[in-house]
């Protein structure tokens, strides 16, 4: 099996794969399924094969060319910060659609072709090929369609479960396919997906080289799935977010009228999804151990796995990896290297962010003997601290010992102090924090737009951390297997295993500028705010901030008071590092570059000039838990064209009226 991408260019039997299909782009997005592929199609193992791993683009995340990749999803939290705010920040701002938005079935629809197509095949033994890759290949399309419709469960909640192929020429149809489903029975649906492709698919990656998906991934992906909802209904309960909730827009359309839970209770269900949480991490976690950790930042002649994991060529070869994608340096490229090598693309750390990792004795900087040596220095900051933060955390003078230097031509070899003068995103030193996560020391990797270092879709530390943390949710303490995984991953950081004295010290009225301290506007509990910290340091910069803040119902708070993302403290000694220059400021100043002093001692990035939106700091709407839907889905599922006769329903605080903000409630 060669490399992902081999895959995801093919072209079988004349046929181009499902990439350029163009739907109809009404009602469901369903076009006939003799406008994309001939009849005779899917009757062997290589199709069957070909036509998955064609759809792991659609689905799966992996690097761009000219961006920082996957570490760099998480900027427009309170994790990273790039120098323009998102519109879900700027309350007024994010507004309805006409048309477009999330509300789309077009990934769904392929995954249901197959699977439609495929199983009856298969009953009946009618595919050539091994059995048992046969069986790998419908698991994939279980997982995919499951993966598709988990984004769809975040984006959009209650959402359409729709499992069969239709035509396009009965409109009826298709608009009572169109009801919302309540989003537990989503999520349900979703489980149920991931449950039949546990059962078909392989233990391992059918390839060798985990670029397949695979038994693992599956159970990792359904811990996921379960502990989002299960967390979601338990904060959310009782509001306009959940099935029965207070003004639940869902009770407005008679096929939801009188809804009971499938457990008979929203308790029953969320205990449902934390214990189906539990269940699955346990399967992972139970039998892939964590890649070890020596504390060396990676050079020519040292190789930490744990560093040099996340920017391999070949992560076939770390067992944490269970899903990864390779690239190809005279195929497909990117620049995340480059990057990581210098402004990591203007996605920096924030002050929260780095103050939220503990001392390597296991203290928060703020509790009394912690030993921390303060943030007048990047350099201050690392010191004694948390190993992953000793790794990834750069500082100014820091030396990368490059081999196959001579191949490269965008190499960094000395750190140097912060640009945050810079206005292209390339050079751009946001809040003065960047990581090297991703880095590579080869020089190969260090050619503009040509790296060929390979992405991380899945690892299986997620299931320690989901584990732990659905263990908590649900019982409200933890048992010895959550405890093992949390020991385990502190003594993998190099920090002291004992989580209690890091609780016992933890004081929840300094861990404010943590958005993860909140749940509903109010501050958590220390056991609970520790396990969240613990995700919150070894998933950074992998893409799943946004999905924890939302589940947490995290950013209620900022309805009321903004927050004011800060990088590092540039009015203190290191403002002597810069000129006069290169520190423009001014509120009226359009030509200043950073945050006036007055307003922090430390860089506030969204807050340089008085005219941008974010000046104010960072708010938000309770709306913008959910994406609205555009109207052009009201419209084409109303019997006569009106939005007010539409199956569909407006997520809550969001108008049924086209370029319109949140309306809040």
């Amino acid at each position: 099996m060669k490399f992902l991408n081999h895959y995801i260019y093919k072209i079988v039997g004349g046929v181009a794969l499902i990439t350029a299909v163009t739907s109809c782009n009404k009602y469901l997005d369903i076009a006939p399924p003799s406008q994309i592929i001939p009849e005779v199609y899917l009757q062997d193992e290589a199709q069957l094969g070909a036509y998955t791993i064609a759809r792991y683009t659609d689905i799966l995340s992996s690097h761009g060319n000219w961006s920082f990749g996957t570490f760099g999803i998480d900027g427009n939290t309170d994790n990273m910060v790039i120098p323009n705010l998102d519109n879900r920040f700027i309350p007024g701002q994010w507004r309805v659609g006409a048309t477009g938005g999330e509300w789309s079935f077009t990934n769904i629809y392929q995954m249901n072709y197959f699977i439609n197509d495929v199983v009856p095949k298969w009953k009946n033994n009618k595919i050539t090929g091994s059995a048992e890759n046969i069986g790998h290949y419908l698991g994939e399309a279980y997982f995919l369609r499951a993966h598709e419709y988990f984004k769809k469960l975040q984006d959009l909640g209650d959402f359409p479960i729709v499992k069969n192929v239709m035509s396009d020429k009965d409109k009826q149809i298709l608009v009572e396919a169109s009801k919302r489903s309540p989003r537990n029975e989503v999520a349900r649906f979703i489980l149920s997906d991931l449950d039949s492709a546990i059962t078909l698919m392989k233990s391992s990656s059918p390839d060798g080289r985990k670029q397949r998906l695979s038994k693992n991934v599956a159970l990792l992906l359904k811990s996921r799935v379960a502990l989002y909802e299960g967390t979601w209904l338990k904060y959310f309960k009782g509001t306009a977010f959940v099935p029965n909730g207070a003004n639940w827009p869902g009770a407005s359309k008679d096929y939801n009228a009188g809804y009971q839970f499938p457990s008979g209770s929203i308790d029953g269900e969320i205990d449902f999804f934390l214990t189906q949480a539990m269940e699955a991490a346990a399967s992972v976690a139970d039998n892939i151990p964590l890649v070890n950790n020596t504390g060396i930042i990676e050079s020519a002649n040292n190789e930490n796995p744990y560093f040099s994991m996340f920017g391999a060529v070949d992560m076939s070869t770390y067992g944490e990896v269970l899903l990864w994608r390779q690239y190809n340096q005279s195929l497909v490229t990117h620049n995340v290297p480059v990057y990581a090598q210098s402004g990591n693309y203007a996605v920096g750390l924030t002050r929260s962010m780095v103050e939220s990792f503990l001392m390597q004795n296991g203290l928060p900087i703020y509790a009394a003997g912690s030993g921390y040596h303060g943030d007048d220095y990047i350099g201050d900051v690392r010191k004694e601290r948390d190993g992953r933060l000793q790794l990834f955390l750069k500082e100014p003078g820091q030396k990368n010992v490059l081999v196959n230097i001579g191949s490269g031509t965008h190499f960094t070899l000395v750190e140097p102090i912060p640009r945050i003068w810079e206005s292209n995103w390339e050079q751009r030193y946001t809040s003065g924090y960047t990581i090297r996560k991703g880095i590579s020391y080869d020089g190969l990797q260090t050619n503009n737009g040509g790296a060929f270092t390979g992405s991380i879709t899945f690892r299986a530390t997620e299931a320690y951390l989901n584990y732990m943390e659905a263990c908590f949710e649900k019982n409200g303490s933890l048992d010895n297997k959550a405890q093992a995984y949390w020991s385990a991953l502190r003594t993998r950081a190099k920090v002291d295993p004992d989580f209690n004295k890091t609780i016992a010290a933890t004081e929840m009225s300094k861990e404010k500028r943590d958005w993860g301290a909140y749940s509903g506007a109010n501050l958590i509990s220390p056991t609970l705010y520790n396990i969240r910290r613990e995700r919150r340091n070894e998933l950074m910069a992998e893409g799943l901030r946004w999905m924890d803040l939302k589940r947490w119902r995290a950013m209620d708070q900022l309805t009321q008071t903004p927050d004011h993302i800060e990088g590092f403290k540039l009015w203190g000694p290191m403002k002597t590092w810069f000129t006069d220059a290169q520190l423009v400021y001014g509120a009226a100043n359009d030509k200043a570059v950073v945050s006036d002093p007055a307003r922090s001692t430390y860089l506030r990035p969204l807050e340089i000039r008085s005219n941008a939106l974010s000046y104010a700091g960072v708010k938000f709407a309770m709306a913008h838990y959910l994406a609205p839907i555009a109207i052009e889905h009201f419209l084409i599922t109303s019997s006569s064209n009106s939005a007010d006769q539409s199956v569909v329903y407006q997520n809550p605080g969001w108008p049924v009226v086209g370029g319109s903000g949140a309306i809040g409630f």
